[in-house]
């Protein structure tokens, strides 16, 4: 196999030698190079495949195996700013549909599409339709830029500043393209606010709608994530840029987390660690040396020190339901998707309403929700009759809203719950006992990696074990306060796991006594 080469503008000087079990395994090999070769890897099956080739060097290609469903793979693909076409959605839901019972799509916290339960041989066939229609999945794993994260509502929101979506796209080309990043030292979350509820502060680079001067730009954050080690929200780097410096200021901070990110310790590798090692006025500094290779010099030093201040000042707007767009005449229609899991019938008619009732266009929350856009009002009535949105609600309750779920022990090894059905009948079960005076957002993940967000929710939840009657059984984490609002914190634990079968009456009284729920007559 061809071994990797640095990115362009690294040198092997300023990468630590020391280096762990993966490093070792990506510093032999780019898993990029795998994808001429897709339909050679299914032919042979995946058993016969080395261990770096199918839990690594597969991801970059955004393939990924699931040891719980051994045979059965997840894709993960990009999708920009939450957009999708009809006809892409479509090439989907057929890829889904061929894999019978065992196919499933998931919409994440990235505002993204995973596909679930698909064969090594589908790759190669899948890989060349999705590019046949503009969709890709090149990497949407490992130790690679994410999935870049926007308003979903870009475009159409009329209480928008500015518009996110070409941005992204700009930060993405960019940061895909041949001078982007090939090895970090592990994942980066990239997200451009740009509306009022822009939270975005649990990303490892964000930029702010900001004011400077009286001209409209950004405010940069920098170093939020979530982990099983350490949870951290993005602080300030004290700078402000102009909307077209965002993807040449993006790829300066990847390729110096490239250069500099330690290599040695994967629990210690995200950018935060690298922020708390060099200070942030050094890491300010670094960074736009590393900017002003590619914006030049006098451009780096223009770039304006800011305090921090940006105008997001509320929590995301729950997308569910009919809204007015900017554009006349025209709406969004906001739907729930019960812990955003989607089977194929479900993508294929969704793909079909969003071109019979608005432009063919859909967009997924980071609450897992999605919204069909630009659907005249003449419209409107004709698509609330149709009988799939009985399932996918415009007005599902308080709880069930912008119930967010990782996808649990069905398919990830990690996972210490079945979270996506535990939550969908908890939720569902307490919709059923309770009426509240406002929504709540609830955050469920299977273990402490935190794919859920947990710290994120105004309660969060996350997998865990505890004793009852003298036996171990599945429990959960409760954590409180969590806030995205102009005053962002993360949750706090509660108290001790309490036991799945005792979940529901626990989180009533904490929905009574917090949160003012009162319970319904005779529930």
């Amino acid at each position: 196999m061809p071994v990797a080469q640095p990115s362009p503008g690294s040198t092997s000087a300023s990468v630590p030698t020391k280096r762990n079990k993966v490093e070792q395994a990506k510093a032999e090999f780019c898993g990029l190079a795998l994808e001429p070769r897709l339909a050679e890897l299914g032919q042979a099956g995946w058993e016969s495949l080395d261990e770096a080739t199918l839990t690594i060097h597969l991801k970059w290609l955004g393939i990924f195996f699931r040891p719980v469903t051994p045979g059965r793979f997840m894709v993960r693909l990009r999708l920009p700013n939450g957009l999708i076409q009809a006809n892409q959605l479509e090439v989907l839901a057929e890829a889904v549909d061929r894999c019978g019972d065992h196919g499933s799509a998931d919409i994440t916290t990235r505002q993204n599409l995973q596909l679930r339960g698909l064969l090594l041989e589908d790759m190669a066939p899948l890989v060349a339709a999705m590019g046949a229609v503009g969709l890709t999945s090149r990497q949407s794993g490992h130790d690679n830029p994410r999935n870049v994260t926007g308003n979903p509502l870009a475009g159409i929101d009329p209480e928008e500043f500015v518009d996110t979506r070409p941005l992204v796209d700009a930060i993405q080309d960019l940061l895909l393209g041949p001078e982007g990043p090939k090895n970090l030292p592990r994942k980066f979350n990239v997200a451009v606010g740009g509306a009022p509820d822009s939270f975005l502060l649990h990303n490892d680079l964000a930029y702010l709608p900001a004011l400077h001067g009286g001209e409209l730009g950004f405010s940069v954050v920098v170093g939020g994530f979530f982990s099983a080690q350490r949870n951290a929200l993005a602080i300030p780097l004290g700078l402000w840029l102009r909307g077209d410096q965002l993807p040449e200021f993006s790829l300066a901070v990847l390729r110096h987390y490239e250069r500099q990110g330690d290599r040695a310790n994967r629990n210690k590798t995200r950018l935060m660690y690298l922020i708390d090692a060099l200070g942030i006025e050094r890491y300010r500094s670094d960074v736009l040396d590393t900017y002003g290779e590619f914006a030049g010099a006098a451009a780096a030093a223009g770039v304006p020190r800011h305090d921090g201040s940006h105008l997001v000042e509320r929590a995301p707007r729950d997308i569910c339901g009919v809204h007015a767009q900017k554009q006349d005449g025209l709406h969004w229609v906001g739907l729930h998707v019960p812990m955003g899991r989607l089977d194929a019938a479900a993508m294929a008619e969704l793909a079909r309403l969003a071109r019979a009732y608005g432009s063919g266009e859909l967009r997924f929350s980071e609450s897992q929700n999605l919204l069909i856009c630009h659907v005249p009002g003449g419209r409107l009535e004709a698509l609330l009759a149709e009988p799939l949105l009985q399932r996918f609600r415009v007005d599902p309750g308080a709880l069930e809203a912008e119930a967010v779920s990782c996808t649990g022990n069905r398919y990830c090894s990690f996972a210490l719950i079945p979270t996506k059905s535990t939550a969908q009948a908890v939720v569902e079960e307490l919709e059923r006992r309770l009426e509240l005076p406002q929504a709540v957002r609830t955050h469920w993940t299977g273990c402490p990696n935190a794919c859920g967000q947990p710290y994120m929710g105004e309660i969060g939840l996350m997998g865990a074990k505890a004793r009852l009657d003298g036996q171990m059984v599945e429990a959960a984490k409760i954590f409180l306060g969590g806030s995205m609002a102009g005053d962002p914190r993360l949750g706090e634990l509660h108290d001790k796991p309490v036991p799945l079968s005792q979940l529901p009456d626990v989180l009533e009284a904490l929905l009574v006594e917090r949160f003012g729920a009162h319970r319904r007559p005779g529930a």
